[in-house]
């Protein structure tokens, strides 16, 4: 097991790492910016390390300041969190070279996955069911038109470097084609500095579903069920549960074998996402994350295992103490992301709170580093927290749901709680009755 754990990450999924480290009896080492010297997790630490200042590229983006950090504190793994470097296949292998273990997956497959492309060729090979679309890259209008004609229309064109909705463009006709391809390469250029794009068949009316998997390098691994993301705004993931209202057990387990048999074939380390969009009985493979999901509580609750504990004992080369045989579902968790946001425009609503009272009470888990005082810093994103509910059905679930967003204050800035307490109030939400662009026409609907 690893003697001390560098946490390259900030705000609540630092804290959640750090929680794990100690439960595991591991030193921890907080690395911070100077916009978060007063963050949570830099207080609770063993030891802390200012990185820089406040603009990611300066601190918790910057390689050589981390390496310096580990040598500094003796630490020997580091845990990348989500977002920042966790999907940086360079920094994995630069770690590997300089003895530091790196807390997720082996770097040739956080390559791999991370090139859209070269991830739907993978997931093919696998056996794993992908959307019909272009077995490359598009670059002209020809093969665009060629490809979407065998496909049939509508069309989407996504980046191949990236994610998030950024270089993303529906066709509905072959007259729009041509100007969403230059749009999408644009976007893509800009966001990811890579123009390179690709084109699926666009499903009208899909749910997000996504597949936790487990695998421990040595050529096993399980999953651990799904969870329903199909709540979102441009893209962005706001309102997730499992196990989701749409799926059997039957298709749950032929889903989830799929993908475990996949990572099992692949040799794959560490926690995992495999993400789909669902319509009409069929998956098709959109991307996979390899790294923690802001929305992991959502499985922790229903299965009661503790996916952090288990990437930390997996990276220091723990084979799987589970089967799938162990893996039991129970009852039914919701996921909220509560930001610092204004709950009708989006705005961003950087500042200080005056006032954080978190709900509690059987069944209500709150994932945040904010608390009364803290300044929330307008440099990174806008995530205050994550209130996480479980009940043994998921109506009970969503009463229970409903009582927690009541209970939670967080005065001094915007916050989108009022979203929420909507949300769960609606009837379509209630009944399960949404895909991925119900939230877009509701909210449009509401003015928002």
């Amino acid at each position: 097991m690893f003697d001390k754990i560098l946490i390259a990450n900030r705000g609540e999924i630092a804290l959640r790492v750090l929680r794990a480290a100690k439960e595991l009896g591991i030193a921890t080492v907080a690395v911070h910016s100077t916009a978060d010297a007063d963050a949570m997790h830099v207080r609770l630490a063993d030891e802390s390390v200012c990185i820089g200042p406040p603009p990611a590229r300066d601190s918790y983006l910057n390689i050589p300041a981390l390496l310096s950090a580990c040598e500094i504190t003796g630490a020997d793994a580091i845990h990348p969190g989500y977002g920042f470097l966790s999907e940086n296949a360079r920094f994995a292998e630069i770690l590997q070279d300089h003895d530091i273990a790196f807390i997720g997956p082996k770097a040739e497959h956080i390559r791999t996955m991370g090139d859209k492309i070269e991830a739907k060729r993978t997931a093919r090979a696998l056996g794993i069911p992908c959307v019909p679309g272009s077995d490359g890259g598009i670059t002209d209008d020809d093969t665009a038109q060629r490809v979407a004609a065998e496909i049939g229309f509508p069309v989407i064109i996504k980046a191949a470097a990236g994610g998030g909705g950024r270089g993303m463009k529906v066709a509905r006709t072959a007259a729009d084609l041509s100007d969403a391809l230059a749009t999408a390469r644009q976007e893509a250029k800009a966001a990811f500095g890579d123009d390179a794009v690709y084109i699926e068949k666009y499903l009208e009316k899909p749910r997000h579903i996504e597949i936790q998997i487990l695998g421990d390098g040595f050529g096993n691994a399980i999953h651990l069920g799904e969870r329903d993301c199909s709540l979102q705004r441009r893209h962005q993931k706001v309102w997730e549960e499992g196990p989701s209202p749409a799926l059997n057990a039957e298709q749950r387990a032929t889903i989830g074998e799929t993908c475990a048999a996949a990572m099992r074939k692949l040799g794959y380390r560490g926690v995992g996402t495999i993400e789909f969009l669902y319509e009409e009985g069929q998956f098709y493979f959109i991307e996979m994350n390899t790294r923690i999901q802001v929305e992991h509580p959502v499985t922790e609750m229903i299965t009661g295992i503790d996916l952090v504990n288990e990437q930390i004992r997996i990276a220091a080369g723990s084979p799987l103490t589970l089967s799938q045989a162990d893996v039991r579902l129970d009852g039914h968790a919701i996921e909220c992301r509560v930001n610092a946001e204004h709950p009708d425009t989006f705005r961003p609503s950087p500042g200080r709170i005056s006032y954080f009272h978190p709900p509690g009470g059987l069944g209500v888990r709150v994932d945040s580093a904010a608390y009364q005082g803290y300044t929330i810093p307008p440099n990174y994103d806008s995530l205050v927290g994550k209130l996480i509910v479980h009940g043994r059905t998921r109506t009970e679930a969503l009463m229970r749901l409903r009582r927690a967003l009541d209970e939670f204050i967080v005065d001094g800035i915007d916050t989108t709680l009022p979203l929420f307490r909507t949300l769960v109030r609606n009837t379509d939400v209630q009944n399960g009755a949404y895909d991925i662009h119900w939230l877009e026409h509701f909210l449009a609907a509401q003015g928002s």
